[in-house]
């Protein structure tokens, strides 16, 4: 259904995207974006029907960066399906820049919704899954959160709306890198486990044992597909 090996060359293409953007800018954040990039490879080669011409439309799938810093990993997979240019990553975070340091969808088209307050993604992502289902809207959100920050409440807000309101045109990827600002997240604040706090939650939840194996994480969202009743 998939060619793998295509698709490991789009990973690793943004990887060395991700770098060289980060290294020109001389800041930013390359460790929760490089840990991210098999899910935002394969939500934008295997699952997502955007293109060009329906980048600013709300009738196709949308998808939310919830860790907002995570930037470099979203201009990098923008410039891998063509939707910018490759000459722009280098502009990041500069003034006038297009690629603002947290994700801007003002500035940007194709950036489905402004990210970088933590936190606050999944709930964005909820109210858009709502939204399609009372406008009979097919498509589907995705969204990327950090395991950093299921330590906000907020989170676990929007979990327990989206199990409520049997949002099964949701699907969120937690990036279980163990890693934060000040440390490993076990000791900042544990969230774990986070697949049971999900599943207590009322979500349906996919455990992947390595997050950077493609092939895995396509059949997560194939997976996810044929779910109802339950966000994922």
């Amino acid at each position: 259904m998939y060619d793998f090996e295509v698709l490991k060359e789009h990973a690793n293409n943004i990887r060395k995207n991700i770098v060289k953007t980060v290294t020109e800018a001389k800041s930013g954040h390359p460790g929760g974006s490089l840990s991210s990039v098999e899910y935002a490879t394969a939500i934008y080669f295997t699952q997502m029907d955007v293109n060009k011409d329906n980048l600013e439309s709300t009738n196709r799938d949308r998808f939310v960066l919830s860790k907002g810093h995570a930037s470099p990993l979203l201009y990098s997979v923008l410039a891998e399906r063509g939707f910018i240019e490759e000459e722009e990553l280098k502009t990041f975070r500069k003034i006038n820049s297009r690629l603002q340091g947290h994700p801007s969808m003002r500035k940007l088209p194709g950036v489905d919704m402004s990210t970088g307050s933590l936190g606050q993604g999944l709930s964005v992502a909820v109210g858009m899954a709502l939204a399609n289902k009372y406008e009979g809207n097919a498509h589907r959100i995705y969204t990327i959160l950090g395991d950093g920050e299921c330590q906000e409440g907020q989170i676990w807000e929007a979990a327990m709306a989206a199990a409520h309101y049997k949002l099964d045109n949701l699907l969120a990827f937690v990036d279980h890198n163990s890693l934060q600002i000040d440390g490993n997240v076990r000791d900042v604040m544990n969230p774990t486990p986070i697949d049971e706090k999900f599943k207590a939650f009322g979500w349906n939840v996919i455990t992947l044992e390595d997050g950077n194996d493609i092939e895995s994480v396509v059949k997560a969202c194939e997976e996810a597909k044929t779910v109802s009743g339950k966000p994922t």
